[in-house]
């Protein structure tokens, strides 16, 4: 499943998938493949990328109901 959250999470930070990747210490592949939804990214990674984003687990990564 897509993850349109982060992509506009990132978008509103204006960061590139590069910026969010560099900062979370991942490659840029590694973001895309998140927004994508071909990579089921650790918890750590997925806390991470919500620091560096000011967000929270829930409202980037816990699918609509």
């Amino acid at each position: 499943m897509k993850n349109l959250k982060l992509k506009a999470a990132r978008a509103g930070k204006d960061l590139s998938q590069d910026d969010l990747a560099k900062a979370a210490g991942v490659s840029r592949q590694t973001i895309s493949a998140i927004e994508k939804g071909d990579y089921n990214p650790t918890i750590n990674l997925c806390i991470s990328i919500c620091k560096i984003l000011g967000t929270t687990l829930d409202e980037l990564f816990w699918p609509e109901e």
